[in-house]
């Protein structure tokens, strides 16, 4: 069955459910020709290894506290903070406290 996504004008529920962070998760909320919104649940020191993707990035932190190495550096991310990453560039994250966040893709043609 395939995954429903969001309709234009629908109600998107951000918060974690009770079981979320017993596992990894990454739920995809919505995606256009142009975009893919993504709800992450995090669990604390659990990892996303190294990764790239094609499209340009955003992520906000909606809780918890996440860490993304890119650049060569880390850059701790709190509830209402947002990075920003060129496509292409390298990162991994973790959780230092389970953590829910918000990633948006720029998806190219």
């Amino acid at each position: 069955m395939a995954l429903q996504h969001a309709a234009s004008g629908e109600l998107i529920p951000l918060q974690r459910g009770d079981d979320d962070i017993a596992h990894f998760t990454s739920v995809a909320l919505a995606k256009t020709g142009n975009m893919e919104l993504i709800r992450l649940v995090l669990p604390k020191d659990r990892d996303m290894p190294l990764h790239k993707v094609d499209g340009e990035i955003t992520l906000l932190c909606l809780q918890g506290e996440i860490v993304c190495d890119a650049h060569g550096k880390s850059v701790v991310l709190r509830p209402g903070e947002m990075l920003y990453l060129l496509g292409g560039v390298p990162h991994g994250l973790r959780a230092n406290d389970d953590a829910v966040a918000l990633l948006t893709i720029l998806l190219t043609s």
